[in-house]
């Protein structure tokens, strides 16, 4: 009797910490969707501020190099009195 009573709690035991271990699992599986998440966020917050800023100095450049053209054909086109 006390065979199987002792029997009866090591596996009542092990059956009740195999299912922590899952719950665990379960757990860390949901922790690492939300730290991929995150971490996907934040790449794309960081490629978004590298875009702008290479697009500002895209637009920059142009205007700067415009308004150096429009400055040699104003130039050109002066009438000398």
């Amino acid at each position: 009797m006390k065979r199987l009573i002792l029997a009866s709690i090591l596996s009542f035991a092990l059956a009740s910490g195999t299912g922590a271990v899952w719950a665990q699992e379960k757990e860390g599986v949901k922790e690492d969707v939300k730290d991929a998440g995150k971490a996907t966020a934040r790449a794309v917050k960081k490629t978004g501020k590298k875009i702008k800023k290479t697009t500002k100095k895209g637009v920059n450049a142009g205007a700067k190099a415009t308004r150096k053209g429009a400055e040699k054909v104003e130039d050109k086109t002066e009438t000398k009195k």
